[in-house]
């Protein structure tokens, strides 16, 4: 058996459940030593008491499988325990390698009746959960890269979704969140790659707890590996997590039911040149408006749709 990650170490967010477990245990099983993070609410808003199970028992998954494993129950979108996660792993293992983030919560509602609490919260726990370790961790590997005069490793992997790529009418808090997580993956990528660290970004579909109302309508199929279960999309995570991925950086990807597309950047659709010094208002009309004619209205510009994806 390939153990590409041998001798690294990895932390794994929202690790005690679906997505987050299965990733973790392939990093495991590609033998790299895994802290494995949940603050094991049970509701997937985010909801109930804070629970050391959900963790505790992957990281006795893995330890009885023969790997190397730690829990952490904290909260990755409070800065301090997001610190404490990180150093955690150093104290553990001496180093961190690889972060992969995946911790999340859902609180669904149409955008006119969202409150602002349901924003704050998936905006907090997606988007400044991912911002908090990677803050953490890049620190980390910018010191050692002092240290040692030259590069060091270093991976990340965000998570992101269909849902930004796409739209989902009834995940504004969500969609922007995801949406942010590709804005963050990016700059991270740019600022780390100097130091030797990769950072890319995942829009992975799976039937876990926050998505068992999405795929309700597909069945389990009577024998053989469900489509839409998480172990469709560990690997990919190990790979981006390993050296075999050293020239992927900044990048978007797509997986799901053993399919992976790599999503280019936006490109411009059209361009329009003013005649004068400046655009007026009926200029951009006789321009603008016969461009989008015929198209309906709730057409987006998401890469997803010439994917030929539908959002999960």
């Amino acid at each position: 058996m390939s153990t590409p990650l041998k001798g690294l170490t990895a932390i794994v967010t929202g690790a005690g459940r679906g997505l987050g477990r299965a990733e973790a245990l392939e990093l495991a099983r590609l033998g790299a030593n895994v802290v494995v993070n949940d603050f094991g609410r049970p509701g997937r808003d985010g909801s109930g008491e804070a629970d050391a199970a959900p963790a505790e028992q992957v990281a006795q998954e893995i330890r009885t499988a023969g790997g190397a494993a730690v829990p952490h129950t904290g909260d990755v979108a409070d800065h301090q325990q997001a610190e404490q996660l990180v150093q955690l792993a150093i104290d553990t293992y001496g180093r961190l390698d690889i972060l992969v983030n995946n911790a999340g919560i859902l609180r669904d509602r149409m955008i006119f009746s969202m409150t602002e609490q349901e924003w704050d919260s998936v905006i907090h726990v997606h988007l400044k959960g991912h911002y908090n370790t990677s803050h953490f961790a890049a620190r980390h590997w910018r010191a050692r890269s002092k240290e040692t005069g030259g590069p060091v490793y270093g991976r990340i992997v965000n998570t992101s979704s269909e849902a930004f790529l796409a739209g989902s009418a009834g995940q504004p808090n969500y969609a922007a969140a995801k949406g942010g997580i590709v804005g963050l993956t990016t700059s991270t990528a740019l600022a780390l790659a100097k130091y030797g660290v990769t950072a890319n970004a995942i829009c992975p579909r799976a039937r876990t707890r926050m998505t068992e109302d999405v795929f309700a309508g597909f069945a389990l199929p009577d024998e053989g590996l469900d489509p839409l279960a998480p172990e469709h999309v560990a690997p990919l995570v190990g790979y981006l997590a390993s050296p075999a991925a050293s020239n992927v950086n900044g990048q978007l990807l797509v997986v799901h039911g053993g399919m992976v597309a790599i999503v280019e950047r936006p490109k411009v659709q059209a361009k329009f040149d003013t005649e004068k010094d400046a655009f007026t208002y009926d200029e951009l009309d006789a321009l603008l408006t016969p461009h989008y004619k015929d198209r309906p209205p709730n057409e987006t510009f998401a890469a997803a749709e010439v994917l030929g994806l539908k959002h999960g």
